[in-house]
């Protein structure tokens, strides 16, 4: 897994690639959380280079969007890919967070 992001006042943009799993989600986790106590009331996470994610991973954004939403704030995700996209679909969390096919489409712009 690697992660970086560009922060931009209160939006903060995260591209994930590699395998996201119960192995890194700890990171991931850290990572997201570090940046909304930061001051980042928007995460926008590019998953367009993931090739993997599990529930943990699931478990993380979730974690995210809970803290953001206490506070008005937006997680926005970036899915391209079929693949990833139904595992949003199946478990529902289509419904729960505002999913892009781009990055063209997200709060950034």
């Amino acid at each position: 897994m690697q992660v970086t992001s560009t922060v931009d006042g209160p939006i903060a943009v995260v591209a994930a690639s590699g395998e996201l799993d119960v192995a890194t989600a700890p990171e991931l986790r850290a990572y997201l959380h570090k940046l909304i106590d930061d001051g980042a009331s928007t995460l926008v996470i590019d998953l367009s280079d993931v090739g993997f994610l599990d529930s943990t991973t699931l478990g993380v954004l979730i974690s995210a969007h809970k803290r953001l939403t206490e506070s008005d704030g937006v997680v926005e995700l970036v899915i391209p890919h079929a693949r990833l996209l139904r595992i949003f679909q199946i478990t529902g969390l289509d419904r729960v967070f505002t999913i892009h096919e781009s990055p063209a489409e997200t709060a950034v712009q």
